[in-house]
C-alpha cells in the first residue's frame, strides 16, 4: 500500500522530465541549409512613393533579428544577400460613411516586394519570390481636414512589418 503510494505521488513529476533534452533540428530550407549569416540590401523601388526603401529593408532586418534563424551580417562578410525590390503600393478602399457612399472612411494598404536570395561566393540565386503586407487604415470624416496621404505614410511602417514577416517565414522555414 506504501509503495503503491509512493509510486502514485512520483509518477506526476518523473513522467514530464522524460521529454527533458528533446530539441527541433533546423528548419531551414534545402537551398538555405549552409547559410548561418545573411546581409540585407537597401531595397530598390519601383514605386512613386518615395523614400521607403531604407525603411522597407529595415523592416527585414528587424524581423530576421527576431527570428534568430540567421545572423545579420554586412554583405561582405555574409554567406548570403537579400535584394529586394517594392513592386508595388497600393490603397484600396474597403468601407465607406453611412451618410456618404461617395467617400471612403476605411482603406487597405497594401504593399507588394519581390525578392531574392544570392549566394555571396557563387552568385547563384539560392530562393525567390515574393512577400505581400497589409494593414488598414481610416481616413477622417472632414475632407477638408482628411490627409489621406499622410494617413498612409503613417500606416507604411504596419504593412512593411508585416511583409517582413511573411518575407522571413518564406526564407527561413521555406514557407
Amino acid at each position: 500500500m506504501k509503495k503503491n503510494l509512493v509510486v502514485c505521488l512520483l509518477l506526476p513529476i518523473i513522467l514530464p522530465l522524460g521529454g527533458c533534452g528533446y530539441h527541433v533540428g533546423e528548419i531551414k530550407p534545402t537551398p538555405m541549409r549552409r547559410v548561418s549569416t545573411i546581409a540585407v540590401n537597401t531595397f530598390k523601388n519601383e514605386t512613386l512613393l518615395p523614400r521607403v526603401e531604407v525603411q522597407t529593408a529595415d523592416a527585414v532586418v528587424k524581423q530576421f533579428q527576431q527570428d534568430g534563424t540567421y545572423r545579420i551580417e554586412s554583405a561582405d562578410r555574409a554567406d548570403a544577400v537579400i535584394q529586394g525590390t517594392i513592386t508595388s503600393v497600393t490603397r484600396q478602399p474597403m468601407r465607406v460613411f453611412a451618410n456618404n457612399v461617395l467617400q471612403t472612411s476605411e482603406f487597405q494598404l497594401v504593399l507588394v516586394v519581390n525578392y531574392r536570395v544570392i549566394d555571396r561566393v557563387t552568385g547563384a540565386v539560392l530562393q525567390q519570390g515574393s512577400a505581400t503586407g497589409t494593414t488598414p487604415f481610416f481616413t477622417e470624416s472632414d475632407r477638408v481636414n482628411s490627409d489621406l496621404v499622410t494617413n498612409q505614410n503613417m500606416n507604411y511602417p504596419i504593412a512593411a512589418q508585416r511583409m517582413a514577416e511573411s518575407l522571413v517565414s518564406k526564407v527561413a522555414e521555406g514557407w
